[in-house]
């Protein structure tokens, strides 16, 4: 049985015109080639579908039936090439992203994510929090098509382009002399109980901000390691110590503890949005990354 969707357009057409000149000018074809797609679609499914006299045509109970079934089925076919159309120019799907802790402070991120919300609402945003080194390797093997991370070294397979480049800055309890300076130098922090990341979490800002130091000759005294960044922040505004991290967490604003700017001007760090070489790219992620960059730029 070879029964094609325009053998059904065209029983469709005659089934409620119950006419085959009407039929046919409705379709914008000649008539006896559509009374013979009729006659052949009835052989190949052994029945009549329509009960034909030189006056009338009318349909038989099995054109009843199989008319409402041409209907559902074209139906069918129709929103399965909406959904593909959609799905294939990124309004629907899913699009997974990861990103480190540091992400969400960026004003570019938060705005890209909150506007493409509201543009593609049909469209499933997962998103994992992890570090940067963490995510590589779901890069590479296409478990995240997007990652937000600090700059780090990258393996060939990935591509990345910059989002931000901000300033390091220091962050001193509120009572400590160095809070009172317009800036500080690394080697003031250095010498200070320093509160950071445990360098097993891979996150990126520990090889950033400690190669940082290493250029300097300097190794901070590390009295607290912890796990998130919103710890460290918590941990300096308890007098535990002093710390560093990019301006963008500078949102967070502690009435216990100060942002001081870095001397050196090297004291920057980049977000960066990563993504596989090697793995196509669904047209979501397309549009989120198109809309992050433009944000980043503006």
């Amino acid at each position: 049985m070879n029964i094609e969707l325009r053998h059904l357009r065209y029983f469709i057409a005659v089934a409620e015109e119950l006419h085959f000149g009407r039929a046919a000018a409705r379709l914008n074809i000649s008539q006896p080639p559509l009374s013979q797609q009729i006659q052949l679609l009835e052989q190949q499914l052994g029945a009549r579908l329509l009960a034909r006299t030189n006056r009338s045509v009318s349909l038989t109970p099995t054109g009843k039936q199989f008319l409402a079934d041409s209907r559902q089925i074209l139906s069918q076919v129709d929103e399965a090439a909406a959904r593909a159309a959609r799905l294939h120019q990124g309004e629907t799907g899913e699009l997974r992203i990861g990103f480190t802790s540091s992400a969400p402070f960026i004003k570019a991120v938060s705005d890209t994510f909150s506007s493409f919300r509201q543009r593609y609402p049909d469209v499933h945003i997962q998103t994992r929090e992890t570090t940067t080194r963490e995510q590589i390797a779901p890069l590479n093997e296409g478990q995240l098509e997007l990652g937000l991370m600090r700059n780090t070294q990258l393996p060939e397979t990935l591509g990345w382009d910059v989002v931000l480049r901000e300033p390091l800055l220091a962050m001193i309890p509120g009572d400590h002399p160095l809070a009172a300076r317009e800036a500080v130098s690394l080697a003031e922090l250095a010498r200070e109980p320093f509160v950071f990341f445990d360098p097993h979490l891979g996150t990126g800002l520990y090889d950033d901000i400690l190669g940082l130091m290493r250029c300097y000759q300097l190794s901070p005294h590390i009295t607290q390691e912890v796990g998130e960044a919103m710890t460290i922040i918590g941990l300096v505004a308890a007098g535990l110590g002093v710390s560093i991290l990019p301006a963008s967490f500078r949102r967070v604003q502690l009435g216990e503890m100060r942002w001081v700017p870095i001397i050196e001007p090297e004291a920057v760090s980049e977000m960066w949005l990563v993504w596989s070489k090697h793995h196509e790219q669904g047209m979501a992620a397309m549009r989120f990354k198109q809309q992050l960059l433009q944000a980043a730029s503006g």
